[in-house]
């Protein structure tokens, strides 16, 4: 295979998209069919000019987390991500590891959300992708490398990170990260990115060390949270996860029934619409 076949299949699929199809604004009369290509790169996290050089076959050779990255925003299946990967000279992730790419039933749920924070996590809690209001509500985390966009090691290892929990629920939180990693490291067997995980955030935190040796097993589950935020003000919500059949969990900040949270959302929204477009 030649790198002309990865241009012409991402100009393929770029073509057979609509903005709406990943949660975009359509603007005004388009001239071609599908994307623009400055809508794939701003979706995929990369310069415009790398995409088309991508597109061009000018002396462009993406890595695999490039690839998972293109994956993601032009919504491929895994079966099309798998090519994609083929067309490029790698092997195809095996399964269970994504890489970084999620699949597109779970991008379209987290594009639907637009009235309450949600956003994507694997196995080991990094986040993969979001929408505008998590992005409000915690920042570009999915934007990170591995340690920065991992929920379980920012929480034992960056104080901030704590900030929008009241402390009388940091005790639980810390504990039903921890015993979530056990699940995911009981599943996976021996693999080298959670030993590693394990490792760091034993010798860097003793609060995971003395949660970690009660060697709790169990997964992260729905949960009542009240959060802080500095804007906004209090949002009690129903932290709920949602499970792919690749491992991705979709985490939904769920307003309870009765509480102002869903208008702070909506002053969230605004603020964060503020955000993205200054």
């Amino acid at each position: 295979m030649t790198h002309n076949d990865v241009g012409s299949f991402l100009r393929a699929r770029r073509e057979a998209l609509r903005p709406a199809d990943v949660g975009l604004v359509p603007g005004g009369r388009r001239r071609t069919p599908g994307l623009r290509r400055a809508e794939v790169a701003l979706l995929a996290n990369i310069s415009v000019d790398y995409y088309e050089r991508l597109e061009q076959s000018r002396n462009a050779h993406p890595s695999p987390a490039m690839l998972a990255s293109l994956a993601t925003a032009l919504r491929l299946s895994v079966d099309e991500r798998d090519h994609l990967y083929r067309l490029a000279g790698y092997s195809p992730p095996l399964a269970g590891e994504t890489g970084g790419y999620v699949d597109p039933a779970m991008m379209f749920l987290l594009d639907a959300l637009t009235t309450v924070p949600a956003h994507v996590i694997d196995d080991l809690t990094t986040v993969l992708a979001q929408n505008r209001l998590s992005h409000a509500l915690i920042g570009p985390w999915e934007l990170g490398d591995e340690r920065a966009g991992n929920v379980t090691w920012r929480w034992f290892t960056d104080p901030q990170s704590r900030a929008l929990n009241v402390p009388e629920e940091h005790e639980a939180i810390g504990r039903g990260y921890a015993a979530d990693l056990r699940v995911t490291a009981a599943r996976r067997g021996k693999d080298a990115k959670v030993d590693s995980l394990i490792a760091d955030l034993l010798a860097a935190s003793d609060e995971f060390g003395r949660y970690w040796d009660e060697m709790t097993v169990e997964p992260l589950r729905s949960t009542r949270k009240i959060l802080v935020h500095p804007h906004a003000g209090p949002l009690d919500v129903q932290c709920d996860f949602v499970l792919s059949g690749t491992g991705h969990r979709l985490v939904i900040f769920r307003p309870q029934p009765g509480s102002t949270t869903a208008a702070n959302f909506e002053f969230l929204q605004v603020l964060g619409a503020q955000t993205f477009d200054s």
